[in-house]
């Protein structure tokens, strides 16, 4: 495999940080500050990043967001290292895993043909018990993913543990969570507030339009200079309502943690108010090979051109029924890529059939009503589907969710208010049905002024 030599095609959409180059499987991939490792090998053209664990068929980064494993590699000697959350820096090693003798060209993925259907190693058995323990031993090996580092790491103390005590922990700074931040801290001005979020910089969906990243950055300088303190890699992971450090907290606060994982360790909240505007996850559709490399989610091909200047490929085949599509399609042919719109909206609109192509991605098999098939030449098809709310936080909380097909999946219910079923837990944006980033920022703003308005500092 050959990598690009100037991977970087399009006007970047925001000034990039510092060029440096990481290293590949030996050979060097150019890439940039703010981006990870998964933008970076994709502009190189890099596709093909894992393989899967039964029937070893290629994987490529599909969401970019860290929602999915299809992009684990190898990183500096640790195995199923997420790539898209991965930052580059200049001294960075990464190499492919779980393939022979190449993730491009793996021989183990004859598993594939010779089990179609299914391969349970349970009932790969002979006649013979020695050669059942060996059978089942390599199956299981085959199936594997990666190996562990050759020496252990260092040593060293516990990563540290320390408490956040604030008036509103925000969760999620996406357009509903970063609009909700600024204006709580404006109408409360002296309210102490954290929002948290997981990925490496602020403005989730709002970083798939095409003018997005100078919304999010407004936003985002809105709500720091009100006061809004944001912690960014901060993954919350769970509200553990038995734990607290209690005789700090009011009377109205609410009685629990929210346990955050970040670089430097473990973080507890306790707040009065917590607001979930968590968004959505994105979401493939039901098709024939809807997993090979170069099948992404929309938003990812939109962050790929807008926000990194990456050129997602020469055609791009768009499917799916959301109107994101016409904005991402618009958006890719002003910057001269030819995107082709189809849409799956129904019994009248043409049925996507399969994906065509190995390895390599090759277009799309669509069927008419008629039953006639017909083909599309695509080397990226990106998926246009709803997507589903990230309702798991506020489930656990105790809100009341329910499953919504038309709005994306399970979503969290709350009254006028923005308030769930749990005391002093709101939602806001695509965590109560997907609405895209415009209204999620509307719905943040209303929801804004029931937070700040329920505490005393207003």
């Amino acid at each position: 495999m050959a990598l690009t030599d100037d991977p970087r095609v399009l006007a970047p959409a925001v000034p990039r940080g510092r060029s440096c180059a990481l290293d590949f499987e030996g050979s060097p991939v150019r890439a940039f500050g703010g981006e990870s490792v998964a933008v970076a090998l994709w502009a190189a053209g890099v596709r093909t990043l894992a393989r899967s664990p039964k029937f070893h068929r290629p994987r490529g980064a599909f969401c970019f967001e860290g929602h999915c494993a299809s992009c684990l590699l190898r990183i500096d000697g640790r195995p199923n290292v997420r790539a898209c959350m991965t930052p580059i820096r200049a001294d960075l090693r990464c190499e492919r895993q779980n393939s022979f003798p190449s993730a491009e060209v793996d021989l183990l993925a004859a598993a594939d043909w010779m089990f179609p259907e299914q391969m349970n190693h349970h009932t790969l058995l002979t006649g013979n018990r020695v050669a059942n323990r060996l059978l089942i031993s390599l199956v299981r090996q085959m199936g594997g993913s990666g190996t562990l580092p050759d020496s252990p790491p260092p040593t060293g103390s516990v990563p540290p543990v320390r408490d956040e005590i604030v008036d509103v922990c925000i969760v999620g700074a996406g357009p509903a969570g970063l609009t909700a931040a600024g204006i709580i801290a404006r109408l409360a001005p002296r309210a102490q507030l954290l929002l948290v979020d997981e990925q490496a910089e602020p403005g989730g969906s709002w970083l798939a339009e095409p003018k997005g990243f100078a919304l999010a950055t407004t936003a985002a300088d809105d709500a720091t200079s009100a006061g809004v303190r944001i912690l960014q890699r901060a993954a919350v992971i769970g509200f553990f309502s038995e734990d607290g450090a209690e005789s700090d907290l009011r009377a109205d606060a609410i009685r629990g943690t929210l346990a955050v994982i970040t670089s430097d360790g473990l973080v507890r909240v306790m707040a009065r108010r917590i607001l979930y505007a968590t968004g959505a996850y994105d979401q493939n559709l039901p098709f024939h090979d809807n997993d090979r490399p170069g099948v992404i989610s929309a938003r990812a091909c939109g962050r790929l051109a807008f926000r990194h200047g990456v050129q997602p490929g020469r055609r791009v085949a768009i499917v799916g029924p959301t109107t994101y599509g016409d904005r991402l399609a618009a958006g890719l042919v002003s910057a001269g890529i030819r995107a082709d719109r189809v849409c799956r909206v129904g019994p009248r609109g043409d049925r996507l059939v399969a994906a065509r192509g190995a390895t390599t991605l090759r277009g799309l098999i669509l069927a008419s009503d008629a039953g006639r098939e017909f083909r599309i030449a695509a080397d990226v098809i990106a998926v246009a589907a709803t997507p589903a709310p990230a309702s798991e936080l506020p489930r656990q909380h105790g809100a009341e969710v329910v499953l919504d097909e038309d709005l994306g999946g399970f979503v969290a219910l709350t009254d006028d208010r923005y308030q769930t079923k749990a005391a002093r837990v709101y939602c806001c944006g695509d965590v109560t049905g997907y609405v895209g980033p415009m209204a999620a920022a509307q719905a943040g703003a209303a929801a804004a002024v029931h937070v700040a308005h329920s505490l005393d500092h207003t």
